[in-house]
């Protein structure tokens, strides 16, 4: 018996009294300390097996050994890292129909982008990555903030025919979440379809009469159901960080924006919220919905009645676009290996406005290379926190980031909450993930990758204004604060794989 179980059995009174025996009370504390040690090795097991890094098996480890009451149940709901039966259930789905499937294929082949020149530097390897192919004939629209962002999204809405998708992971019960209660009651009422799918972690307040009042008007409503299956049963680490809104398979809208009036720049707290969204137009639109109808199929094993005929796109000569879907069902860790590979792409520029910068090693040096290499990097982060470990996590990685001559920003003018990534003159991405490792290896992402040089260009007179709107720091932000603050960041980035 380890030191932990001799430690618990004197706690309870456990050792042998002088008349040779253990009271009632200290059989209970032994077969709790012992059941406690016996859960503690199947989890080191576990860890042994699973983890990812020698680092975080040894981490894992110590803290199983050494305070199992603690670390066990710990272990069990954030060490996992794959969501389980996610892809098994999409692959029963395809199965089960495969004349929609064969329907979905036919209308996206036309319009299927054949890369070519500096196109398939960028883009030939997110194809297969993704398991998608990138499309033409569609359009881009960037959407700066959130004022832009909703009266496109309520725009859309209210011309709305046959029907809508809503999926969101944070919806808020205030005048904007009642606004787009009401404005989707109305439409449903009026005949058109509503799906409406929401992450319960990032939604937990949401309140059941809002629920409720959504399904009375005959509006479609799920959980993502993050904690379906017996193996997901306590792993509430994974979330669904999606933001999809789709009206009648024409355009679809995803960013950075979740439903709140702070993303308006209402809130006292953060005052002017800096986000991007992009309204898509073409047949990356369908490939859009489909990845909602995957979500909407796991919550619920049943496929939305969607249109899928490209009867919506003409849009010819457009822009190459690929909605790339990342995720913790395999083991490809396909938002590690997103960023990564467009960092390794540039050759002049790399420019990339996250909220949270807590990158793991493997991004670390790849973005230290691309500075060494010449390329002009340029990270933007928020000067103002909203999850104050996260940002004391990032303050630790500014010094070697500065030595390798990586630019790191803060953003003066409010809260940066965009997920924006620019390469060279070729690539850009608006989406939903964050330079972190929630976003890289446990949450449902999305992100719009559109290769063309016009919308680059968009996007990086967009991203020089923001810059305008900053303050370059480096290594002395970490290395002139009093020791106790050095002391919480460094605490802070050894919690950096679960925050």
């Amino acid at each position: 018996m380890g030191i932990p179980g001799i430690l618990g059995l004197m706690a309870w009174g456990g050792l042998p009294n002088p008349e040779g025996g253990l009271s009632v009370w200290a059989s209970l504390g032994a077969l709790v300390v012992l059941t406690a040690e016996a859960a503690a090795v199947v989890s080191l097991v576990h860890v042994i097996m699973r983890a990812r890094t020698a680092a975080g098996a040894w981490g894992w480890g110590l803290a199983l050994i050494s305070f199992p009451f603690v670390a066990v149940p710990f272990y069990w709901v954030f060490g996992r890292r794959n969501f389980r039966g996610y892809r098994e259930t999409l692959r029963e789905a395809r199965l089960r129909h495969r004349d929609l499937v064969e329907e979905i294929v036919d209308a996206l082949e036309p319009h299927v982008s054949c890369l070519v020149g500096e196109e398939i530097r960028y883009g030939e390897v997110l194809e297969t990555l993704s398991e998608r192919r990138f499309t033409r004939d569609n359009s881009v629209e960037l959407l700066i903030d959130g004022e832009r962002t909703f009266e496109a999204i309520f725009s859309a809405i209210d011309g709305a025919k046959d029907y809508i998708l809503i999926q969101f992971f944070i919806i808020r019960e205030d005048s904007l979440g009642l606004r787009l209660r009401d404005a989707l009651t109305a439409k449903c009422r009026a005949g058109v379809r509503v799906y409406f799918l929401y992450d319960e972690i990032g939604s937990h307040r949401l309140s059941r009469g809002y629920v409720e009042t959504l399904r009375a008007a005959g509006v479609r409503v799920t959980e993502f159901q993050t904690t379906r299956g017996k193996s997901n049963r306590f792993q509430i680490n994974f979330r669904n960080h999606r933001k999809i809104v789709v009206v009648d398979g024409r355009e679809a809208f995803v960013g950075g924006h979740n439903v709140g009036v702070e993303y308006l720049g209402q809130s006292a707290r953060h005052g002017r919220w800096r986000d991007t969204h992009v309204r898509v137009r073409g047949p990356a639109v369908l490939t859009t919905q489909l990845i909602f109808a995957g979500d909407w199929y796991w919550a619920l094993r049943e496929v939305p009645e969607l249109e899928w005929h490209p009867r919506y796109m003409a849009l010819a000569d457009g822009m190459a676009v690929l909605p790339l879907a990342t995720d913790p069902v395999e083991e490809l860790e396909r938002g590690t290996l997103f960023f990564l590979h467009a960092i390794s792409r540039a050759r002049r520029r790399l420019w990339i406005a996250s909220p949270y910068f807590v990158p793991d090693e493997g991004i670390r040096a790849a973005l230290q290379l691309a500075a060494l290499r010449g390329v002009d990097v340029r990270i933007m982060i928020p000067e103002r926190p909203d999850h104050r470990s996260v940002y004391l996590a990032g303050i630790a990685y500014l010094p070697e980031m500065a030595a390798a001559g990586v630019k790191m920003f803060r953003y003066q003018a409010g809260f940066l909450h965009q997920k924006v990534m620019l390469v060279d003159d070729q690539m850009a991405s608006v989406g939903t993930a964050n330079l972190d490792n929630r976003s890289l290896r446990l949450n449902f992402e999305l992100s719009m990758v559109v290769l063309d040089p016009a919308f680059c260009r968009e996007v990086e007179a967009m991203l020089a204004a923001d810059f305008a709107e900053c303050r370059e720091v480096d290594g002395r932000d970490y290395t002139s604060r009093p020791v106790w603050f050095r002391v919480l960041v460094r605490l802070a980035k050894l919690m950096a794989p679960i925050l």
